[in-house]
């Protein structure tokens, strides 16, 4: 069967000349004078592969991944080295300007039988936050290689609406891994109220966030540029690296699955651990919009919570925080299915739940919560709480000898040593993290 293709560029007409007069596997639909005439096309059913002859300059990561969702894979004709890597970093193929007819259609047929197997049902890889944001099309020249996998690990700490404590827990998280001789990679990605910058006293007006998934988008994020936009945090026992959030609420839209998948990848190259401070809301977004392809307020969310290798649910120890994380948690296995949360009860305390209280809290758990357990018990130590939040330090540094402190070092240390990678990789990674 003929693949339908759509072209775009003023250098099209030799590519496609040749392509029609091939008289076979692909059939040109539609010739378009710019990207949105073509994303246009696209988004329509009219094809299934887009070949971009000229200004291949203005393809992002975003605009691949909307044509991803819509079952179209982009091929880019390029004679610049450094532009054919940059599109391979956002997921298209490219190839040479001067490139056979014959071979073109190859690699077009090609890849769209790469991206049809991506968009089979049941797929692990498949996005929850962003219908496109896992079905960037895969490189289709066979002597092209990817990029491997990093290594590091991430963990996302999330908690249902309130105060649970998120930020909080998910900071000093990172000072205690830290502080174990990780290197570590603090990431606000919470789109409602991020609040590290202020929890770590940073005056940061930059959003570091959201610049890297600016990058990332062009496909000009590498290991150097994370590293400059991420700021250093010293503290007694260890230096981490922040991604501080967006500044302000109605910024949500510089946070893309696409591109923050992107962000997520560089992130584990260049540390042993990346925490994600995550918002609350779990809503998928296109309930909420007619236009499936509109920007979503919840991906950065849900894009963290798929991709982490450990998802830490955080609520508060109190008659109004503990309904809210047993409906929470239930959410989260319905929004994430593959995620096995550990559970943690925060700010306990025999004021709030009465005697004996981490008894009380695990058996109204076993009665009325879902099948995750209660890993784990944070004591409230409101003073040690309040001097660390007042002198924008951790807890490390203002409390060390507190209990409270001492259950989070456990807490995250315990599992991430369970998971401990090899000391070369552990080594390099933390001179790049801290030079």
């Amino acid at each position: 069967m003929s693949i339908p293709v759509v072209t775009v560029g003023q250098a099209q007409e030799d590519v496609v000349g040749g392509l029609e007069r091939l008289h076979g596997p692909v059939t040109v639909v539609r010739r378009c004078a710019e990207l949105t005439e073509l994303l246009a096309a696209c988004q329509s059913g009219l094809a299934r592969a887009a070949v971009v002859a000229d200004g291949c300059e203005g393809l992002t990561a975003s605009l691949v991944d909307r044509l991803g969702a819509v079952g179209v894979v982009v091929i880019a004709l390029t004679d610049d080295p450094d532009e054919a890597s940059r599109l391979r970093g956002i997921g298209v193929a490219s190839a040479l300007s001067g490139v056979e007819p014959a071979a073109l259609a190859a690699r077009i047929s090609e890849a769209v039988g790469r991206l049809g197997s991506s968009l089979k049902p049941g797929n692990p890889s498949s996005g929850l936050a962003d219908p496109s944001a896992a079905l960037r099309p895969v490189p289709a020249v066979p002597e092209e290689v990817m990029d491997t996998p990093g290594a590091g690990s991430i963990i996302a700490v999330w908690g249902p609406t309130g105060s649970p404590g998120r930020t909080f827990v998910a900071v000093n998280m990172a000072g205690e891994l830290a502080a174990e001789g990780k290197s570590v990679l603090l990431i606000d990605a919470d789109s409602y109220g991020a609040s590290v910058a202020a929890v770590l006293g940073l005056l940061d007006e930059s959003a570091g966030l959201a610049q890297a998934c600016r990058l990332a988008d062009q496909g000009l994020l590498d290991a150097d540029a994370m590293l400059r936009i991420a700021a250093p945090v010293a503290t007694r026992l260890g230096t981490f690296r922040v991604l501080t959030g967006i500044t302000r609420a109605d910024r949500w839209t510089e946070l893309r699955a696409a591109a923050l998948s992107l962000v997520l990848e560089r992130a584990r190259d260049i540390a042993d651990v990346v925490v994600i401070d995550t918002g609350f809301c779990l809503e998928a977004d296109e309930e909420l919009s007619f236009d499936t392809m509109a920007p979503r307020r919840n991906a950065a969310t849900l894009r963290s919570l798929e991709l982490a290798d450990t998802v830490y649910a955080i609520g508060s120890a109190d008659p109004i925080g503990v309904p809210r994380l047993v409906r929470g948690v239930a959410e989260l296995e319905l929004a994430v299915p593959h995620v096995a949360p550990i559970v943690v009860m925060n700010k306990v305390r025999a004021g709030a739940v009465g005697r004996a209280p981490e008894r009380q809290l695990r058996d109204a758990w076993n009665r009325y919560g879902p099948a995750a357990a209660i890993s784990a018990f944070l004591p409230a130590d409101a003073p040690a709480a309040d001097s660390a939040l007042l002198g924008g330090s951790l807890l490390l540094e203002s409390s060390p000898e507190s209990k409270l402190r001492a259950a989070i070092a456990q807490l995250v240390c315990a599992s991430v040593q369970q998971k401990g990678r090899s000391s070369v990789f552990s080594s390099t990674a933390r001179r790049r993290l801290k030079g």
